[in-house]
């Protein structure tokens, strides 16, 4: 992910016939990320702008998700190639981290090590009974890692790394 960017959904799939999404929030503060007049960059998997920015026109829970509405869009059909574009904000739109857990738009896209060696990317965190799982990008697959220590060995924020200890076979499923 370009450091200049921080995921905060993920679209999910159209709504209606007017232009609105429904999107995978990933971020701790959805109210403010999503309000009236926000500016949010399609990004592809690899943090890169895959199109111009789009300012948000409306916002609302929907569910489990946020149903959006975008200035720019007034039909369907542009939102149907929309498979698996993210959506982020400028990393200075956000406030710094603070210490703490990290949240998802933070996980997106930090270096996940093993002995000292990257593995993969961060891709999510994905909630589960008990905890987490940091979904990891790894040699072109997707492996789940358990989220908690002794699995999680470091998180460096500023360095945008995450050190693990990973079981025997994790890497192989």
């Amino acid at each position: 992910m370009e450091a200049g960017y921080r995921l905060v959904a993920r679209f999910s799939k159209p709504h209606g016939l007017k232009g609105e999404a429904i999107v995978h929030v990933l971020t701790a503060q959805p109210e403010r990320v999503f309000a009236p007049g926000a500016v949010l960059t399609p990004i592809d998997g690899s943090g890169r702008p895959t199109g111009p920015s789009l300012t948000i026109e409306r916002a609302r829970a929907y569910h489990r998700r946020w149903l959006l509405k975008f200035r720019e869009i007034a039909a369907r059909t542009p939102l149907e190639s929309w498979r698996l574009v993210g959506l982020a904000v400028p990393a200075s739109a956000l406030p710094a981290p603070t210490e703490g857990p990290l949240t998802t738009d933070e996980v997106v896209g930090i270096t996940v090590t093993a002995k000292g060696r990257p593995i993969g990317t961060a891709r999510g965190l994905i909630p589960v009974p008990g905890g987490e799982l940091l979904v990891v990008d790894h040699e072109g697959r997707e492996v789940l890692v358990p989220f908690r220590a002794p699995i999680v060995e470091r998180v460096d924020r500023a360095g945008r790394e995450i050190a693990i200890v990973p079981p025997p076979g994790l890497l192989e499923l």
